[in-house]
């Protein structure tokens, strides 16, 4: 595949403006300045089907859960009524779901802090639950049989969520739930990034990760995985950057170029990113196009070789930068560890213990990388300065996505137990 269609030449000056434009003032900031609202972490455990909400900050104790599966009888109702639906389920259940229903991958907070936007990826579905009362606003199926990662825009207004089985993305209003836009992507479509600016969305594919062919030589059998940079106005296509080329050129031909959790530099110039099967990630520049550091971080000696066993196809699967960019923090899944390493010289921190963990991101204050660990359900917070644990908390069956949001100051449920 050409790292450009001919058809979209022509916008890829638009879309490498990205990469100079200084970030605009976006009202999601607007919220921490409200006395009524109070800034949270949101856990998703993706087995119980709930979601715990934490504090951003300090000792990140939890202040209440909600049931994101309030309408459970209804949507298994629906599945047990047609065919096709009950086998995606329980290809869902068996295969991704290692043998559990996915409830919940991804979750966002409406700007007021009235609801919390959830991905259900064992429903197909979107919905939107009120924090005060625990009931479904609205509800969005996608298309296809499956919902996983999404993205909420600058501004608050719109969220992005991946349709995995139809190669889509539906971008949707976050407030009514109704569609705004979408746009084709790659095989299995993942990770959705939005510009700090709002100009563009930044889709990963990573094709199919749960068959047996993980041998290096039967990567081809796995689909057409690439990058899909969109306008986030009109939803068109601008740039298609395929991994492939890029790792070939650096004689990294044997990597899987399935892009998994991805994270941009503070001005946007630097993507890392990681990929299916690989203990580490990579450094892409935006502007000349190419790779331009590779970093491969320890192996837990007691991780097994044998690639069918690793969750996904993914070796390492989350990644968060410190608001300053000094610091990467990388979530070590299959080799069950968290670690911080120096983004000037790649040098790792501490490898700090966790089970299986799945997903990072950055405390409220900056000052914590928060790692969501799927073996031990915890969560637990390491300091970008040391390095070294902070605190761990516990949450709900198999966190997956953590995001932070926010709730009304004085909110503490529903409780879902």
């Amino acid at each position: 595949m050409p790292a450009f269609t001919t058809r979209h030449l022509g916008a890829v000056a638009a879309a490498l403006a990205l990469t100079v434009a200084a970030p605009a003032a976006t009202a999601s900031a607007a919220p921490d300045a409200r006395a009524d609202l109070r800034e949270v972490m949101f856990v998703g455990n993706n087995w119980a089907g709930t979601a715990d909400v934490i504090r951003s900050t300090g000792d990140f104790a939890r202040i209440g859960r909600i049931d994101v599966v309030p309408d459970r009888a209804e949507r298994m109702a629906e599945i047990n009524a047609d065919p096709i639906k009950w086998i995606y389920f329980q290809a869902i259940r068996n295969g991704v779901g290692e043998g559990h229903d996915q409830l919940v991958d991804d979750m966002y907070s409406t700007p007021d802090g009235t609801s919390v936007v959830v991905s259900r990826p064992s429903f197909a579905d979107v919905v939107s639950i009120d924090l005060a009362t625990g009931d479904v606003d609205w509800r969005f199926p996608v298309s296809g049989y499956r919902s996983d990662h999404m993205a909420v825009s600058p501004d608050g207004t719109r969220v992005a969520v991946s349709a995995s089985t139809s190669n889509t993305v539906h971008v949707l209003d976050i407030e009514t739930g109704e569609q705004v836009g979408s746009f084709a992507t790659g095989d299995k479509p993942h990770e959705n990034i939005f510009t700090r600016d709002g100009r563009y969305i930044w889709n990963m594919s990573i094709g199919e990760v749960n068959t047996a062919l993980d041998a290096p030589w039967l990567d081809w059998t796995k689909g057409d995985r690439r990058i899909t940079v969109v306008d986030a106005r009109t939803y068109e296509p601008v740039r298609v950057v395929d991994m492939r080329e890029r790792l070939d050129a650096i004689g990294l031909g044997d990597h899987s170029d399935a892009v998994r959790p991805a994270v941009f530099s503070p001005d946007e110039s630097t993507l890392y990113f990681q990929v299916s099967f690989f203990n580490g990630f990579f450094e892409y520049d935006v502007a000349t196009d190419r790779i331009t550091r590779t970093k491969t971080l320890p192996k837990n000696p007691a991780t097994s070789e044998d690639r069918t066993t690793w969750v996904n196809d993914s070796r390492h699967h989350g990644l968060s930068m410190s608001p300053d960019g000094a610091k990467i923090c990388v979530a070590g899944t299959m080799d069950d560890y968290a670690t911080v390493v120096d983004r000037d010289t790649l040098r790792e921190g501490p490898l700090v213990a966790a089970a299986k963990p799945y997903w990072a991101t950055v405390s409220g204050d900056g000052r914590h990388c928060v790692v969501s660990e799927s073996g031990a359900d915890q969560v637990t917070a390491i300091d970008f300065a040391t390095g070294e644990k902070s605190v761990s908390v516990p949450v709900g069956d198999h966190p997956q996505r953590v995001r932070i949001g926010h709730v009304a100051a004085d909110w503490t449920g529903p409780s879902a137990g």
